[in-house]
């Protein structure tokens, strides 16, 4: 699926996210760009990366998935082909006291990633949600079930 193709993991440097760059990494893609807000977790992904896979090409981008004007200059310049989105609020206390955040992030957020994906030319996005999504009893699961439904 990734070999070859230029790939986009937003929450790259999140324990979701992370390990899914560490797998994709293992598959040869031409180009890997690490999207995360966290600069510390961001730090931590990349230089792992260029430890394991000193040959494979990545760019570590510190982004908001909220910013589509930072999103969309991002597509525009490193062209991904294909985008794994986990980045999001995933942990189900913090959601239920930081509603709006969970509502901003994993739906807005999600939002601006999709859109971005459509206007430019991704050719597969992959939603990472979660087993919550399904019959919703909280924050984290009605967010995450609303990115899925948009997605």
């Amino acid at each position: 699926l990734v070999q070859g193709k230029r790939v986009l993991v937003t929450g790259a440097g999140g324990s979701i996210g992370a390990e899914l760059v560490r797998q994709i990494a293992g598959f040869s893609p031409a180009a890997l760009v690490l999207y995360e807000l966290s600069e510390f977790n961001l730090y931590s992904i990349d230089y792992a990366i260029a430890e394991q896979f000193p040959a494979l090409k990545h760019v570590p981008v510190v982004g908001d998935i909220r910013d589509g004007t930072q999103l969309a200059a991002v597509m525009r310049e490193q062209r991904p082909e294909i985008v794994f989105h986990a980045a999001a609020v995933k942990h189900v206390p913090m959601c239920e006291v930081n509603c709006d955040q969970a509502v901003l992030t994993n739906v807005g957020g999600t939002r601006t990633v999709v859109d971005a994906c459509v206007a430019h030319g991704v050719e597969l996005m992959v939603q990472v949600s979660t087993d919550k999504a399904v019959n919703p009893l909280s924050v984290m699961g009605t967010t995450k079930r609303i990115a899925e439904m948009y997605a």
